[in-house]
Formats: C-alpha cells, sequence, structure tokens
C-alpha cells in the first residue's frame, strides 16, 4: 500500500516524532508506514486521516 505520510507531515511540518507522539505510536512505527515496510491497523489510518483532516483515501492507496 503506498501512503502520502510523508507529504502530509511536510505540509502540518511535523516530524516522525511529533506525529508518533500525536497518534500515539513509535516513531518506528511512522517510520516503517511511510517506507511501505508496515500497513497500519484500520483504526491508525483513521486517527492519522482524523490528525491530518483528510481521509484515508487521500492518505493511503491500494496497489494491488
Amino acid at each position: 500500500m503506498k501512503n502520502k505520510i510523508k507529504v502530509y507531515r511536510a505540509m502540518h511540518d511535523l516530524t516522525q516524532e511529533g506525529l508518533a507522539q500525536a497518534l500515539g505510536v513509535t516513531r518506528q512505527t511512522i517510520l516503517a508506514i511511510e517506507k511501505g515496510k508496515y500497513d497500519p491497523s484500520l483504526e491508525l489510518a483513521f486517527r492519522m486521516a482524523r490528525y491530518f483532516n483528510t481521509t484515508i483515501e487521500e492518505i493511503f492507496t491500494f496497489e494491488g
């Protein structure tokens, strides 16, 4: 699954650590998601979308 987490972090002037703290996860989790090595749970994906005031579909793109 592709994602735009890094883009959204840049738009909001956030570090990986800052986003991780806001979402209640580790910086390593954010790093793994950004690199496509880890797909977030549905709950975490919703929290990210809510945090950035957008939709899950805007942040994440499924590649089958």
